[in-house]
């Protein structure tokens, strides 16, 4: 496989993008946990890239930048995952929308 150098990759990126490609779809590999929730079905952490990745029950997925690991933890351990969410997570961490939910 072919390595371009950095800015050559970031000069295609954004080329593509003006071009009106579609960016690439983000392929989920952060394992999940089952949890006990009303809207959220799994919830899974990756310390390598300090990413949240949170499956609700109507099958969407989003994955939250720059989380720290006390925030996951306090997810897992919250009485409400879903208010813990909307108070600690959503709209207070950069977010990308990983899967649609089910039809």
């Amino acid at each position: 496989m072919r390595r371009f150098p950095p800015i050559a990759f970031l000069t295609l990126l954004v080329a593509s993008i003006a071009l009106g490609a579609e960016p690439a779809a983000i392929v989920s590999r952060i394992k999940g946990v089952p949890v006990e929730s009303s809207a959220v079905a799994t919830v899974g952490y990756s310390k390598k890239l300090r990413a949240l990745e949170i499956e609700f029950r109507n099958g969407s997925i989003y994955r939250y930048l720059e989380v720290p690991l006390d925030v996951y933890e306090a997810l897992l351990n919250a009485r409400s995952k879903a208010r813990y969410y909307d108070e600690n997570i959503r709209h207070k961490y950069r977010s990308q929308h990983v899967k649609s939910r089910a039809e």
